[in-house]
């Protein structure tokens, strides 16, 4: 028999569980052969001369239904491989006809209720043979009375909806304590007003109904099992009802979602939220016919009930419902054994764990050498640079939004009754503002206007002071998609008490006196599909920045990720910014990050925080700080001069002498001259547009993400109009804008062929380059007073969140009498991400690039970080900002050298895959002490010193399949660096159903084996956290330039798909390869560009440091904020408390 590749778990791929036979056929097993599967008779001819093995036997005791089903089938698959565990089957049929003591033999049982299973027999079953329950009998008999379940949940301090028990006698069912009113039933004294919930005494009736008030309309809503798509339905019924016995209690108003929580013993829970069936009885399902739940995150107070409801009932696997109702949770029904659908993850953990279990329990009196396995994963423990082992504890990112459709424009005057009588509607005149986004506020403006408009056609001569043309633009955009989205239109009102101030000596004499608003209609700006699948594939390739993924989740990168999160010791929070295309960024990168599945909404109402309070992570564009004004009122003078840039101007406009600026001001040279071209080719733009939307074979063309050839002409005529103004000069404040069109239209638009656009995205490109990064501010101390006016919130919250990591560790952590089984109980690692808008990136970034963090002329390091900055031109989408926090705990607490910090960036989405960036150093390079890369005996760069393909591109490593190079074990510092395939080879869990079976070198090495060329060790300086993406991006390029990608003849059809993947941009390759999802959502995604991988700008820093230099920020913006027209708008005191 071949050695075994763990302690606890077999290496045979297929399962090894059979029907069971009765107890006078169980001596003679071949009797039974014919159940059992072909793979497995193949492995016993293959060991026929093996010693028998000692097995334990796991007993499934359950109806057909419950035991056939996908879910226990693909557990028990995975339970199977574990070494000495066979599991057992126990026949319907034998249940129900044969006495327990004819029913197989077993060691340990998991059995449950359900519909016609006999209950009784189970129990006497287990009082004869004695086996381990996984779920303990004789509570199912609790479980199926609700009275019952809530005494219990009473007893053990678990909150639950106020209640109360009506016991009817079946003889006599009018005589109880119910006093029933119009709005009200009063049960036992106690009175619940409408709305209220009446439930059956049997957990086993689903019958449950919801009484309404009149005041709502009355009647019921009943809710039954599911039917088809139905779950409920509404009746015009008000009474209760007069017969059986039930519990009364308060509704719970959900938002119309229902939490359901699954556990695996008491330190693991899985929890979805599902549509309530309250809400309209229709059930959501998705393509396939399922219905749609979403994983959600459980506070630290549900995880506790989580753990006390599976012991209170003894009930490893145990299945309940929470209500999340009034910023409480509420338990409102324990259903017992109940397993998770649809979830390979939830599988592969429940397996594990049941599996540990079994072998905890009963290894010892089989005399099966087994121990608890050592869980690598369970502590995020990294090697640093210097070869010491430190502890993951925080991780920061500000994070910019994905691709997006061009955002617009469009402002107007308006002194109409009607507008002014809108904005007292909702409250504008206690801020002078007014913001509206919803439906029916959009609809109210849009019925305005087409009372405007046709008073306009009536009366040519009424005194309508709002411009027809600008009003039929405020008309046809409000009517655009059919339907009001605020995702994507807003209009903002501001009060203006005399008018809008003049902006030309001719508009003297047409300006009108009085008071009047202003309204800004806003609308683009949408996140596009290929928006959607830049945030997702980050989320994948985030993950890898957390260590971990050894033993039963090698190959998979991020899984140490993964397992955090599912035994609660991962903290995240995950903010974003107001803005839909924020929203929904964040939405799609949690999908990617924590492997989730289905549609982006039900994640983002789930799991994304908006943090609009307090300025946190938006910002009124509306009223820029006075500093910001006369930065750009001097940037627009300079760019106004008809002439070659001069060394003065040199001087004026890039006083920090950043390289990609005076690279882009010699490539200007003329700033006149060079917006003339600009001009001359938008307007042969859309002279191109309108000729095509004149040929009859475009009359149906259809543009990327559902815009027309009418609605590309709209928006590149309106360029053209605002661009050169009436007095022949340009303003300066349209080439981003130009810019952003340019550049959307030459990524998914470009099939159209239209000429020059090239040459126009060239020369936009390079205005653009100067126009933006210096409305943040031309000189520094300009660009700080700018940082400070958008961030300064931002920079507060990321120093408490470092604070919070080492001072409150009360979140989201297990309680040490909890701990069984977990290696790391106390620690969690706190993750916060903040998605938000290209203004926040850029002041963030000031903050660190010019606040004076560190000196240039002492730290090398930092000097180089500050020279790729330079170098950077633009922070596209997708930027990202990492600060991560290491703790080492074999130093003094109150030592500075306890935490370590390092800050990351990414400058984003690429442009264009031709563009050379850049370089930066790497991710995690080696620190200013390593400069000389000379390798550190204790650093797990000497453990690869013999491997040849220590850098293998990963076409090299799918095809080889070569070992990975970290399968030794070797002592780092004072920790032990585990194997990736320390505990688990080829027997564990496959997280690639799509691959074809492993080669016998792919067993020995594990699926770790297929990162191999993802960890670049001369660039990571021994680091095993994460992957050299650019390494990585920059080895494929060459491989793909130089055409040398062959294949062999006859390689399976998996490897040719690798091979496609290939071909992905960088960072798309790594995660899909890694990370397939059926719902990537690629479609209409072709090219979508890659993303620039993180570069470490320090990885040496010492919290304190940090703290010092962010609190030294906090102060110097106070001082700043006197000096500016913003400042009172952040000075106020900020209650974090609410975020954590």
């Amino acid at each position: 028999m071949s050695e075994p590749s763990s302690p606890g778990e077999s290496q045979c791929g297929a399962p090894r569980f059979f029907v069971g036979c009765a107890e006078d056929e169980s001596e003679g097993l071949d009797d039974c052969a014919s159940m059992r599967t072909d793979m497995e008779l193949y492995e016993d001819d293959l060991e026929d001369d093996s010693p028998p093995e000692c097995q334990i036997v796991v007993g499934i005791c359950c109806m057909m239904k419950k035991s056939k089903s996908k879910p226990m089938t693909q557990i028990l698959e995975r339970l199977c491989k574990f070494e000495y565990i066979t599991v057992v089957i126990f026949p319907e049929d034998v249940i129900l006809n044969e006495p327990v003591e004819k029913w197989p033999l077993c060691d340990c049982l998991i059995s449950f209720h359900s519909k016609g299973f006999p209950l009784d027999k189970a129990v006497s079953y287990a009082k004869l043979r004695n086996p381990l329950l996984i779920n303990d009998l004789n509570m199912q008999y609790y479980i199926q009375d609700r009275r019952e379940v809530y005494r219990i949940l009473q007893e053990e301090g678990i909150d639950l909806p106020r209640y109360a028990v009506l016991n009817r006698d079946p003889d006599n069912p009018d005589e109880c304590n119910l006093v029933e009113g119009e709005d009200q039933v009063e049960v036992n004294g106690e009175v619940f007003l409408k709305p209220f919930v009446e439930k059956p005494v049997s957990a086993e009736d689903h019958n449950v109904y919801i009484y309404y008030p009149t005041s709502a309309g009355g009647g019921s809503q009943r809710l039954f099992r599911k039917i088809g798509s139905r779950s409920s339905v509404y009746s015009p019924e008000s009474s209760v009802r007069k017969t059986g016995s039930y519990i009364y209690e308060e509704f719970m108003p959900t938002d119309g979602t229902d939490v359901k929580v699954y556990t695996v013993g008491p330190d693991y829970a899985h929890a979805e939220a599902r549509k309530s069936p309250a809400l309209d009885g229709k059930v959501e399902r998705d393509s396939e016919g399922k219905e749609i739940r979403y994983p959600v995150m459980l506070t630290a107070m549900e995880k506790l009930v989580a753990r006390k409801v599976c012991l209170a009932f003894k009930q490893t696997v145990c299945g309940f419902d929470l209500l999340r109702a009034n910023g409480h949770s509420y338990v409102c029904d324990v259903n017992g054994f109940s397993f998770v659908k649809n979830s390979m993850k939830y599988y592969d953990d429940c397996a594990k764990i049941l599996g540990n279990i079994v072998m905890r329990e009963l290894a010892p009196q089989f005399q099966i050498p087994w121990s608890i396995p050592t869980e690598a994963e369970d502590i995020p423990i990294v090697p640093t640079t210097s070869g010491t082992m430190m502890e993951l504890r925080c991780v920061i990112a500000v994070i910019r939004h994905g691709d997006r459709t061009p955002k617009q424009k469009m402002k107007m005057e308006v002194r109409n009754p009607m507008f002014f009588e809108l904005f007292e509607k909702y409250g504008g005149y206690k801020t002078g503002k007014l913001k509206l986004k919803k439906p029916k506020q959009l609809q109210e403006v849009l019925d305005i206007t087409r009372t405007l408009l046709t008073d306009i056609g009536q009366h040519t001569d009424c005194e309508i002071e709002e411009k027809k043309s600008k009003l039929e633009q405020l008309k046809t955009v409000l009517e655009m998609y059919g339907h009001f989205s605020g995702i994507n239109r807003k209009v903002q009102l501001t009060y203006l008490p005399h008018g809008q101030p003049k902006t030309s000596s001719e508009e003297e004499d047409t300006r009108k006196e009085g008071p009047s608003i202003l309204l800004v209609l806003k609308w683009g700006g949408e996140l596009t599909p290929a928006g959607r699948v830049q945030a997702e594939e980050l989320g994948r390739a985030f993950r890898c920045m957390y260590p971990g993924g050894q033993g039963d989740y090698a190959g998979f990168p991020g899984c140490g990720l993964l397992r955090l999160h599912s035994t609660y010791r991962h903290d995240l929070k995950i903010y974003a910014s107001d803005e839909g295309r924020v929203q929904m960024t964040a939405a799609a990168f949690a999908k990617g990050l924590l492997a989730l599945e289905g549609e982006l909404t039900p994640i983002l109402v789930q799991m994304v925080k908006s943090a609009n309070m307090n300025g946190l992570l938006d910002n009124d564009i509306e009223s820029l700080s006075g500093c910001q004004q006369r930065v750009k009122a001097r940037l627009h003078e300079i760019m106004q001069k008809d002439e070659i840039f001069t060394e003065e101007d040199f001087d004026r406009l890039a006083p920090t002498c950043s390289s990609s600026l005076v690279n882009s001001m010699k490539a200007v040279e003329n700033p006149v001259s060079m917006c003339d071209q600009v001009y001359t080719l938008v307007q042969s733009l859309t002279s191109q547009i309108r000729k095509r939307l004149e040929d009859p074979k475009s009359a149906d063309l259809q543009l990327y993400h559902s815009e027309t050839l009418e609605m590309m002409l709209q928006r590149w005529s309106k360029l053209e109009r605002d661009f050169r103004m009436k007095s022949g000069r340009y303003d300066i404040s349209k080439i981003p804008d130009i810019y952003d069109c340019v550049k959307y239209d030459v990524q998914h638009n470009i099939s159209l062929g239209l000429e020059d656009t090239y040459e126009l995205f060239k020369l936009s490109r390079a205005l653009a380059n100067i126009v933006i990064p210096q409305e943040y501010g031309i000189n520094k101390v300009e660009k700080l007073d700018i940082a400070y006016a958008y961030c300064l919130p931002l920079v507060k919250k990321i120093q408490l969140d470092l604070q919070r990591t080492h001072e409150d560790e009360s979140v989201n952590k297990l309680h040490p009498l909890y701990s069984r089984g977990v290696l790391s109980p106390g620690r969690h690692v706190r993750t916060r991400l903040y998605f938000t808008s290209e203004s926040h990136v850029h002041s963030l970034l000031s903050i660190f690039r010019y606040g004076g963090l560190l000196d240039e002329e002492k730290d090398q390091q930092w000097k180089r970080a500050m020279d790729y900055l330079s170098a950077v031109s633009e922070l596209n989408y997708m930027t990202q900002i990492v600060i991560m926090l290491y703790e080492d705990n074999n130093k003094d607490p109150s030592s500075e050298e306890r935490f370590h910090v390092e800050l990351h960036f990414s400058p984003g989405v690429k442009v264009s895959e031709e563009e050379s960036a850049p370089m930066g150093f790497g991710f995690r390079p080696a620190s200013a002490e390593n400069d000389q890369k000379q390798t550190d005996p204790g650093s797990l760069e000497n453990l690869v010193q013999d491997e040849p393909d220590r850098a293998l591109p990963l076409s090299e490593a799918i095809s080889t399949q070569r070992k990975s190079p970290l399968i030794r074990n070797r002592k780092t510092g004072s920790m032990e660096v585990l194997s990736e395939s320390s505990s688990s080879k080829g027997g564990s869990y496959r997280l690639f159903p799509s691959c074809s079976r492993q080669s016998p070198e792919m067993k020995q090495s594990g699926l770790g084996s297929q990162c191999a060329g993802l960890f670049s060790t001369t660039v990571l300086g021994g680091s095993s956290s994460a992957p050299n993406l650019q390494d990585y991006a920059r080895t494929h390029r060459k491989k793909l330039s130089s055409g040398s990608l062959t294949y062999k003849d006859g390689i399976q059809k998996s490897l040719k798909q690798k091979h496609e993947l290939l071909s992905m941009p960088a960072v798309k390759r790594f995660s899909v390869s890694f990370a397939k999802h059926p719902t990537n959502g690629f479609e209409g995604c072709s090219m979508v560009p890659s993303i620039y991988p993180l570069e470490t700008l320090h990885n040496s820093l010492s919290l304190k440091q940090v703290n010092e230099f962010l609190t030294t920020m906090c102060e110097n913006a106070g001082d700043s904020h006197t000096r500016t027209t913003r400042g009172d708008a952040h000075s106020t005191t900020l209650t974090w408390h609410t975020f954590n």
